[in-house]
C-alpha cells in the first residue's frame, strides 16, 4: 500500500532534504532541520502524489489517505502531550503548502486551526492569558473564512477596524480580552450571515477543510501564474504540511519573523531580517504592524532590533542560521517563532535573490570553500542575468500602471511619447528622450528606434521586428499591448480605462515586465562587478558552445565585444540599407527600369556597404562574422506617402505616376514567403554581387594595410534547393576571387547559408555540397514549421500556453519536438555529407537559456544572440554542460 504521510519531530523524521520531489521544499526541510538538531514544532507531511491523485480523480483523496492522517495526528499527540480537539488540553495546528519549488505567497495557509468555543477555554486554562487566546481565535477565523470558505478577507477585516475604531486604538495588540472574545462571537455571526452556513466547531471538520483548501490553492489563479512565468509543470503538485503550532503572540516574551542567512538584495553576508514581538507570522509579512530589525546592523536605530531585546533568543539564532547555511551550502530564507523565551525553526529554504546578490553570493561561496567554481556557475540563473545588464525601475518608486504589454526587451526607460520614428530621430537631436509608439514597427523605423530610449508597441510578439531589433540595440521594449489603442492621426493612445496619453507625454517602460507607466520612473543603472567577471570566467573555462552576437552597426560589435561575443553570426545588411543617407539609392535601385539603372544605383551604395565592414571587422579583429546577404523583399524598402514618391520621382527624373505604378506591382500579400532571400539574388544577382564585392574589399584592405586576420562568412538567406545556393555561391565565388586578385592579398574566406525553411533542413545533405556553413534561423524555421506569423500569433499564443496546448511560446523557447527535430536533422545530415561543416544558430533562440542548452546537445559549434544577450547565452551554454553530469 502506498505511502502518503511522513512524520517529523523530536529529532527524528520520516524524510529527508533529498525528498523534495515527494515532501515538496517545506517538508523535506522541515524534515531535515528536525533530522539535525534543530528545534522544529512535530508534524506530518501529506506528499505531493496526494495532490496529484486528488486532480486525477476529481479532488477525491486517495483510499487510506484518512486512516493514515489519524495515525500520525495521534503520534504528534503523543510527543506533544496534548490532544486535538481535546477541550481541556487541545493540540491546535498549522496547515500550510510546499511545493517542490519555491513559491512564496502562492498557495494557501491556516494557522490556530482546533480552535472553537470549547477549546479555546483550554487554551485559557494552559496559558492563563484569556487575550492570547481570543486572539489566536478571531485570526483563526479570519483565515479559514477566507482561505476554506471563500469569503472575502476585508468583510472581517472591516469589522476588526470598526472595533479598533470603536475603542480609539491604532493596533490589534491594543486590544482587550473581551474585545477579542465579542469580535470572535462578531466574526462567526457575520460568517453565517454572509455564506448561509455556520463556522465549523468539529476540528477534524477544520482539519479537512484546511488540508482541501491547500490542495485547491495549487490550481488558483495567482498559483497558475506564477508557475507559468517561473516554468513550473502543474504535474508536480504540492504538499500539505500540518505542523503543531507554537504561538508568538502570548505575550512579550514571544515572537515570530522571518530572515536571511545574506541580504537577498545585494547578496552582503550579513544577517539579515525582520521581527516582531507579540505577533504571528502573517503580521510580519501584512505590514499591518512595521516589523523591527533582526539585528542593530540592519535597522536605522528608530526601532529595537531582536539582538537587543532578545539577546538569548537572537544568540541561538545567529548559531542556527549560520549551522542552516553550512549544511545546505546555500543563502537561507528562514521563518521562527519564539513562544515564552523559547525558540522554534518554521521553515528553511534557499531564499529567493535578485541577480546581483546571486552573482556575488555564489562568488564569495567559492572564496570562502562552501562551495566549488561548478556549484557556483549552476547558482545563477542565466534569466537572472537580465536584471543586472540592463537598467531596472528602482523598486523604492512610486508608479502608476496604465497597462501591460509582452516584456519583450528589458530593461527600463522614461521619455516622452512619439508616434513617429522621424520625430524620435530629430528629438534625440535635440537632446530629449523619446519613448516611441507604434502600432507594429517595421524596417524603416529603425532610425527612430535607434534615437528613442525605449519603444512601445500595441501589435507584435516576442520575437517581432520590434522587440528583436529593441534588444539588439539594448533598447528597453514593451510589445504587443493589446490593452492600448494607437491613433496617429490623434497623435495618442487611449488605455484601459478610458484614459489618454498624448503626444509630448511622459511615459515610463519596463521591459523586464511590461508594464507600461504614466509619468517618470526613476531607474537604477546596472553595475558589472568584480564578482560578475570571476563568474563569467569561471563559465568560460566550462562551456563548449562558442557564443556569437547578432549586430549591424561598430557600435553593436563593440557592445557585444565588451560582453564576451567571440564573433558575429548574423550581420542583417538590410538596416544598413535604410540609413538616411542611403535609402534614396536603395528605392532608385528597386524602381530602376533596368540592369544599367540598377548597376547605377548599386554602385552609390556600394561605398556605404564598404564602409560598414570595415568598422564592423574593426570591432571584431581577429573574430569571425557572418555577414547575411539582403534578406527582406524589395517593397518595404519602398516609398509610401505621396511625399516621399513625389521626392524620389525629382531624383529619378521619372514621374510620379510611372513610381506609384512600380510601387504598386511590387505589392506581394504574403511577403513572408514571397520575393525576397535568395530568389531576389536569383532574380537581381547584381544586388547580392554588390554586397559581396564590399564585404571582400573591406576585407582584404584591412588585411593589406592594417595586418588583420579575418575569415569573412557571407551568408546566402532562404535557400529551399541545393541548385539556388550553386548558382549563388558560384556568383559570390567569382566576386570575391576578383577582388583578391585586385588586391593581391590572400584571404580565405566562407560561404554558406540559412536552414530557416523545413525543406532546407530535409535536404541539409544536398545543400551542404555546396555550403561552408549552416546557420539555423530559427525565428523563420518556426514560422515556417508551425505555419505561423510571429508578428501575428502573439494575439492567440498567450492562451495556447495558458491552455498547456504548448509548453511555452516557440518564438520564445524553441519548440524542440518540431523545430528542434528539423534542427538535429540539419546538423546530422550535413555532417554527413560535409564533416567538417561549422553549425550555428542565428534565430533569437541563441539567447534563450533552454534553447541555448537545446544547441549544445543538438551538438551546434555556436549560438548567436543580441549584445545584451551574450552573458546569458555563455552561462546557459555552460549551464549545459554541468547538467549533463
Amino acid at each position: 500500500m502506498a505511502k502518503y504521510v511522513y512524520f517529523f519531530g523530536d529529532g527524528g523524521a520520516e524524510g529527508s532534504s533529498e525528498m523534495r520531489n515527494l515532501l515538496g521544499g517545506k517538508g523535506a526541510n522541515l524534515a531535515e532541520m528536525t533530522s539535525i538538531g534543530l528545534p522544529v514544532p512535530a508534524g506530518f507531511t501529506l506528499t505531493t502524489e496526494v495532490c496529484t491523485a486528488y486532480y486525477d480523480n476529481d479532488r477525491q483523496y486517495p483510499t487510506g489517505l484518512v486512516d493514515e492522517v489519524a495515525e500520525h495526528l495521534q503520534r504528534v499527540e503523543q510527543l506533544m502531550g496534548k490532544k486535538f480537539g481535546d477541550r481541556d488540553n487541545p493540540l491546535l495546528v498549522s496547515v500550510r503548502s510546499g511545493a517542490r519549488a519555491s513559491m512564496p505567497g502562492m498557495m494557501d495557509t491556516v494557522l490556530n486551526l482546533g480552535l472553537n468555543d470549547e477549546t479555546v477555554q483550554g487554551v485559557i486554562a494552559q496559558s492563563n492569558d484569556p487575550r492570547f487566546a481570543y486572539d489566536s481565535y478571531r485570526r483563526f477565523i479570519q483565515m479559514y473564512a477566507n482561505v476554506v470558505m471563500g469569503m472575502s478577507g476585508d468583510i472581517l477585516e472591516d469589522l476588526l477596524e470598526e472595533m479598533k475604531d470603536e475603542r480609539g486604538v491604532e493596533l490589534d495588540t491594543e486590544l482587550s480580552a473581551d474585545d477579542l472574545k465579542q469580535l470572535v462571537g462578531l466574526f462567526k455571526d457575520c460568517v453565517r450571515k454572509t455564506l448561509g452556513t455556520p463556522f465549523p466547531e468539529d476540528p477534524h471538520d477544520q482539519l479537512w477543510g484546511a488540508i482541501g483548501a491547500v490542495f485547491g490553492s495549487w490550481m488558483n489563479p495567482r498559483a497558475n501564474t506564477y508557475r507559468r512565468l517561473h516554468n513550473i509543470p502543474a504535474s508536480w503538485g504540492t504538499a500539505v504540511n500540518v505542523q503543531s503550532m507554537v504561538f508568538g503572540n502570548m505575550g512579550d516574551d514571544c515572537a515570530t519573523g522571518v530572515a536571511f542567512t545574506r541580504n537577498p538584495s545585494t547578496g552582503e553576508n550579513q544577517f539579515f531580517g525582520e521581527f516582531l514581538v507579540n505577533a504571528q507570522g502573517e503580521d510580519v509579512v501584512a505590514g499591518i504592524r512595521t516589523p523591527q530589525p533582526i539585528n542593530k546592523a540592519g535597522g536605522d536605530g528608530s526601532l529595537l532590533s531582536m539582538e537587543e531585546l532578545m539577546p538569548e533568543s537572537y544568540a541561538q539564532l545567529m548559531q542556527i542560521q549560520q549551522s542552516l547555511e553550512k549544511h545546505y551550502r546555500d543563502m537561507q530564507d528562514i521563518e521562527f517563532t519564539i513562544e515564552k523565551g523559547r525558540l522554534y525553526m518554521l521553515q528553511t529554504r534557499s531564499g529567493k535573490r535578485t541577480a546581483k546578490a546571486a552573482i556575488r553570493i555564489a562568488v564569495e561561496m567559492v572564496e570562502e570553500g562552501l562551495i566549488s567554481e561548478q556549484e557556483a556557475i549552476l547558482r545563477v540563473s542565466p534569466e537572472q542575468l537580465d536584471q543586472v545588464l540592463h537598467p531596472s525601475l528602482d523598486p523604492a518608486a512610486d508608479k502608476r500602471v496604465i497597462a501591460k504589454g509582452l516584456p519583450a526587451s528589458p530593461g527600463a526607460a522614461s521619455g516622452e511619447v512619439v508616434f513617429c520614428a522621424d520625430e524620435a530621430e530629430s528629438a534625440a537631436r535635440e537632446g530629449r528622450k523619446v519613448i516611441l509608439v507604434r502600432i507594429e514597427t517595421s524596417p524603416e523605423d529603425i532610425h527612430g528606434m535607434n534615437a528613442a530610449q525605449g519603444i512601445l508597441t500595441a501589435r507584435g510578439g516576442m520575437t517581432s521586428h520590434a522587440a528583436v531589433v529593441a534588444r539588439g540595440m539594448g533598447k528597453c521594449c514593451v510589445s504587443g499591448c493589446g490593452e492600448i489603442r494607437v491613433s496617429y492621426e490623434q497623435e495618442c493612445f487611449t488605455a484601459s480605462g478610458g484614459l489618454q496619453v498624448k503626444k509630448g507625454d511622459i511615459l515610463t517602460l519596463d521591459g523586464s515586465t511590461g508594464e507600461v507607466m504614466l509619468g517618470e520612473v526613476p531607474t537604477v543603472q546596472p553595475e558589472l562587478t568584480g564578482e560578475f567577471a570571476a563568474l563569467m570566467t569561471w563559465v568560460d573555462k566550462v562551456r563548449h558552445l562558442r557564443v556569437r552576437t547578432n549586430a549591424d552597426t561598430p557600435h553593436d560589435s563593440k557592445v557585444a565585444r565588451e560582453f564576451g561575443a567571440e564573433g558575429i553570426g548574423l550581420c542583417r545588411t538590410e538596416h544598413m540599407f535604410f540609413d538616411a543617407e542611403r535609402i534614396m539609392a536603395v528605392r532608385e535601385m528597386i524602381l530602376a527600369e533596368d540592369l544599367e539603372g540598377r548597376e547605377a544605383a548599386l554602385a552609390k551604395i556600394l561605398p556605404m556597404q564598404k564602409g560598414d565592414f570595415l568598422g564592423i571587422f574593426r570591432e571584431m579583429k581577429d573574430l569571425p562574422v557572418t555577414i547575411r546577404l539582403l534578406d527582406p523583399p524589395l517593397h518595404e524598402f519602398l516609398p509610401h506617402t505621396p511625399g516621399e514618391i513625389s521626392e524620389l520621382s525629382e531624383v529619378m527624373g521619372v514621374s510620379a505616376q510611372s513610381l506609384q505604378a512600380t510601387v504598386d506591382s511590387l505589392h506581394e500579400f504574403n511577403p513572408m514567403l514571397g520575393h525576397r532571400g535568395c530568389r531576389l539574388g536569383i532574380s537581381y544577382p547584381e544586388i547580392y554581387d554588390m554586397q559581396v564585392q564590399a564585404i571582400m574589399e573591406a576585407a582584404c584592405e584591412l588585411v593589406k594595410n592594417e595586418g588583420f586576420s579575418i575569415i569573412p562568412e557571407i551568408m546566402i538567406p532562404l535557400v529551399a534547393h541545393v541548385k539556388e545556393l550553386e548558382i549563388l555561391r558560384r556568383n559570390a565565388v567569382r566576386v570575391a576571387d576578383e577582388v583578391i586578385a585586385r588586391y593581391g592579398v590572400n584571404v580565405e574566406y566562407l560561404i554558406g547559408t540559412m536552414i530557416e525553411l523545413p525543406r532546407a533542413a530535409l535536404t541539409a545533405d544536398e545543400i551542404a555540397t555546396e555550403a561552408d556553413f549552416f546557420s539555423f534561423g530559427t525565428n523563420d524555421l518556426t514560422q515556417t514549421c508551425f505555419g505561423l506569423s510571429r508578428d501575428d500569433a502573439g494575439k492567440f499564443l498567450p492562451g495556447y500556453v495558458e491552455q498547456e496546448i504548448l509548453p511555452a511560446d516557440p518564438f520564445v523557447a524553441i519548440d524542440q519536438s518540431g523545430v528542434g527535430v528539423l534542427v538535429k536533422m540539419g546538423c546530422e545530415k550535413g555532417r554527413k555529407a560535409r564533416p567538417g561543416i561549422k553549425l550555428g544558430i542565428c534565430g533569437e533562440h541563441g539567447g534563450e537559456p533552454s534553447s541555448v542548452i537545446f544547441c549544445h546537445n543538438a551538438g551546434l559549434d555556436y549560438v548567436s544572440c543580441s549584445p545584451f544577450r551574450v552573458p546569458i547565452a555563455r552561462l546557459a551554454a555552460a549551464h549545459a554542460v554541468l547538467l549533463e553530469n
